[in-house]
């Protein structure tokens, strides 16, 4: 059989990635992080979409080197088609159509989101694969999104629930700014968290019915608890901020839990995965683990290298579809928002 070889393209964000795949193992996956957006506080889309410009080619030829392969033996492009910053999209998408037409070649697009979920399979060479069977249970959490979703197979994804209003990423980074501690929020609050008292402080948790998630009103009540707490001591973010970071911290994760721990009870599937950006959070991780002992689950829990957005994840979600010959054409367009 000849090999099948993949070229995984993703730019949906800030980050620009490439990843080259054989027959579903990893041969390498290049990203180039844009530092730019810190001095705003958040991704600033025109910004991101100028970087992607001036990645993407150098990021694709790292890619094919480091794999040790001719372009001309790619067998297929894979490209993130959407949800995502437009801006960002249109530069992965335009260059993935170029590509794949240059080269005679098809096109897959992938679901962004789906690739963060299917990052569980990404194989990589002498080493044992550890991946959920289907159908499981996913919870996905990132900075825009935060679903719970049944996966009866890499192609039927049944959302359970997600977040009305805010993600549960989002939210942390916001509270993060408030405290001033810079932009990506989320790695900083983990940090501090594990050196404070998560039981310190008390913030409003939501009651939202089945097993959808509410983080907007977790975010205002740390607001409103800082700005009472900051009218005594003006210092007060300085003087407790381990122990806030900590709490806000397992608020979030108590909140993800709750609703995950129910979706898995009713549904009666132990194998539960989590992925998505929030899945490099130790305090998520370790709330996992206790699941598993407390629960009797089968966990998943991805590399830290595949939690963020990176192209293996859109190379093994291409490889998928290849085998279903899963292709698309040359004028389809990219999508801003999950496609319902």
């Amino acid at each position: 059989m000849e090999d099948i070889y993949i070229l995984g393209i993703e730019s949906s964000c800030d980050d620009t990635s490439a990843a080259v795949l054989r027959n579903g193992y990893l041969l390498s996956n290049v990203t180039a992080s844009q530092s730019v957006h810190e001095a705003y506080g958040g991704v600033v889309p025109e910004l991101a979409s100028r970087a992607h410009q001036q990645n993407i080619v150098p990021v694709v030829d790292q890619a094919l080197k480091r794999a040790g392969i001719a372009k001309e033996q790619l067998s297929a492009i894979a490209f993130t088609r959407g949800p995502g910053l437009m801006g960002s999209l249109l530069v992965g998408v335009s260059f993935a159509k170029g590509f794949a037409r240059g080269l005679g070649i098809p096109m897959i697009d992938v679901n962004h989101l789906q690739g963060h979920v299917l990052a569980h399979f990404i194989k990589e060479e002498n080493e044992d694969a550890h991946h959920p069977p289907f159908p499981f249970i996913c919870l996905l959490v990132s900075g825009g999104n935060s679903q719970i979703i049944k996966m009866n197979s890499y192609k039927d994804m049944e959302i359970l629930g997600q977040t009305i209003d805010d993600a549960a990423g989002e939210a942390i980074d916001k509270c993060a700014k408030v405290m001033g501690l810079g932009y990506p929020g989320g790695p900083i609050i983990d940090k501090l968290a594990r050196q404070g008292n998560p039981d310190a402080y008390q913030f409003a948790k939501p009651n939202i019915a089945g097993y959808d998630y509410s983080f907007s009103g977790v975010k205002t009540s740390f607001l409103y608890s800082l700005r009472d707490w900051m009218k005594e001591d003006p210092d007060f973010i300085s003087h407790h901020m381990n122990d806030l970071a900590a709490s806000f911290e397992k608020t979030v994760v108590d909140i993800l839990m709750k609703k995950l721990i129910k979706a898995v009870k009713d549904t009666g599937i132990n194998d539960v995965a989590v992925a998505g950006g929030v899945s490099a959070n130790n305090g998520l991780r370790n709330a996992f683990r206790d699941a598993e002992k407390r629960y009797g689950w089968n966990i998943y829990i991805p590399k830290f290298s595949y939690t963020t957005d990176n192209a293996a994840m859109i190379g093994i979600t291409g490889y998928f579809k290849y085998l279903d010959h899963d292709f698309i054409d040359i004028d389809a367009p990219a999508y801003a928002r999950q496609e319902r």
